[in-house]
């Protein structure tokens, strides 16, 4: 009765503190620092509230609270012709430390550089240095004085910055990425034995094949291509790992999943979100049979429109480990290796032509954004960390194959999660933020005279994009455009995701390096089996 009673007591405090603070404009919220030096208040709010839009603060406003610190904001009076601005904000008070630990760079002056560069640039040591050197990554111990203002003690040395695994170790140490499984886990994930439902397609007699880079290491998707119901109409099999069938909700491995998030890909250090074992066991290698969970997509041979969808869980078989360079070269020269047979090649022929189809209507009916980057990738050795180059590629056809098939499939979850209320999570793209994309406008007019129009439009978007001719500065502009769209993100909810056009979009497609897709694949699992939903 008495932690009842205190519980009430801290509940009746706070709202009142909150009404308190509502009188006098005042909020509380979590600081997000930029690198710029700015900050934004996402304020808090009680669930089942409406969320409260975040509050910007100038650099001037920031004070001595860090980024992450639950802090304390008065609103500022609206100026004169700023009102559709939004909300800004001064921090009068940290309320809540938002951590307690770093990691940075020793330098001269007796300071530490932070490796995350939304905090201070240059944060005083206090303390004694436990053998750290100038130029060493050290995980340091934050403090604050009676003021606020920060400093912080050494309490591990990681190694030299500069050393490949002494920086790799200091990026996991900041951002907290947990390290590769251990020989034990990965001997317990080899062991188990998959669930069953009660009924499982066999497709093992379909002509299957998996395309991915040469040094792939996860194979969590497979293509097929079958005859329609009519000439006009044929089938593509978008085949997923069945990893809900290894991996029960609230299981070791599925909190071990929900910890990491994701497949964690370094340069020379790949952290994987299941152990490697059982993803071995669980990919679907070519030669072997593979339990998959399949959306198997009806597509308008003349149009490329998906006309229907279909969802079951299969048995495959994968009849060939195809990579992209290899396919590549089919599509450019026609040429093959003389292993392949002319079954592939004509699968291989007929999804370069439907999948070109369907891009070309996906363009007429949602307009998405095509922002074609290259692709950047540093080549390093995993054993001895040595940097073996890099790799710059744009997307190319065997490539955008495989994309658009896997794009379809997630559509069509995305959809079916909705007609049959079925709880998910689906993939947003929220709106250019007004702000941001005029500023992007003033630099494109200021420093190339190009003047882009309304960014907010789609349409206007790839025109724009369409405009730029090659050369030096087009990926410049590109990468400015894209830092000025807000980043994807997850919602229990369905809404835009406005670079794709698409108004239902999940993610069920790569479950064996993806939390979400799993959280997707474990609901229609237990859908399937009318099993208990997980409803948040």
């Amino acid at each position: 009765m008495k932690k009842e009673k205190k519980k009430r007591l801290r509940r009746l405090i706070k709202r009142a503190e909150r009404r308190r603070s509502e009188r006098h404009e005042i909020v509380e919220g979590r600081l997000s620092m930029s690198r710029s030096g700015f900050g934004f208040v996402a304020p808090e709010v009680e669930e089942g509230e409406k969320p409260v839009e975040d509050i910007f603060i100038p650099a001037k406003f920031i004070g001595r609270a860090l980024d992450g610190d639950l802090v304390r904001v008065n609103i500022l009076q609206q100026r004169e012709g700023f009102e559709d601005k939004g909300p800004a904000g001064k921090i009068v008070e940290v309320l809540e430390h938002g951590r307690e630990e770093l990691v940075g760079e020793l330098v001269a002056g007796h300071q530490l550089r932070p490796l995350n560069t939304h905090l201070p640039e240059f944060i005083e040591l206090s303390g004694a240095r436990k053998g750290a050197k100038r130029g060493d990554w050290v995980r340091v111990r934050l403090h604050r004085d009676d003021h606020g203002e920060p400093s912080c003690s050494v309490s591990k040395v990681l190694g030299k910055a500069g050393e490949i695994a002494s920086d790799l170790d200091a990026v996991m140490a900041e951002f907290n990425l947990k390290p590769r499984y251990s020989e034990a886990d990965n001997l317990e994930a080899a062991a188990l034995v998959p669930r069953e439902l009660a009924s499982r397609e066999d497709a093992t007699n379909e002509l299957v094949v998996t395309i991915d880079p040469v040094d792939a290491k996860d194979f969590d998707d497979a293509l097929s291509l079958l005859p329609g119901k009519n000439a006009n109409e044929v089938v593509i099999g978008v085949h997923i790992s069945d990893v809900a069938a290894y991996i029960a909700p609230k299981s070791k491995f599925d909190r071990c999943a929900a910890e990491r998030g994701f497949s964690c890909y370094l340069p020379g250090r790949t952290l994987p979100m299941l152990p490697a074992a059982l993803t071995a066991s669980i990919s679907l290698a070519a030669g072997q049979k593979s339990l998959a969970h399949s959306v198997y997509l009806t597509i308008d041979r003349k149009t490329g429109k998906v006309l229907a969808a279909r969802r079951t869980h299969t048995l495959i078989e994968v009849k060939w480990r195809l990579d992209y360079e290899k396919v590549q070269e089919f599509f450019d020269k026609g040429s093959a290796p003389d292993a392949w047979t002319p079954e592939l090649k004509k699968l291989l022929s007929e999804l370069l032509d439907i999948t070109r189809r369907m891009r070309s209507e996906r363009r007429r009916a949602e307009e998405f954004i095509d922002l074609a980057l290259p692709e950047i990738r540093i080549l390093c050795s995993e054993n001895d960390n040595r940097i073996l180059g890099l790799s710059v590629k744009t997307a190319r056809e065997s490539e955008n194959v495989v994309e658009e098939c896997m794009l379809a499939a997630n559509s069509a979850v995305g959809v079916e999660l909705g007609e049959k209320s079925i709880a998910g999570l689906y993939r947003v793209h929220p709106e250019p933020d007004e702000e941001k994309i005029a500023e992007f406008s003033g630099v494109m007019s200021d420093s190339f005279g190009i003047v882009p129009g309304n960014l907010a439009d789609r349409k206007v978007v790839n025109k724009f994009i369409a405009s730029l001719p090659d050369g030096p500065q087009k990926p410049v502009i590109l990468n400015l455009l894209l830092r000025s769209l807000p980043r994807a993100g997850y919602a229990a909810k369905p809404a835009l995701h406005f670079g794709l056009g698409k108004g239902r979009y999940s993610h069920f497609t790569s479950p064996i390096r993806r939390y979400p897709d799993l959280i997707t694949h474990q609901q229609l699992w237990n859908f399937d089996s009318k099993s208990r939903l997980r409803s948040g």
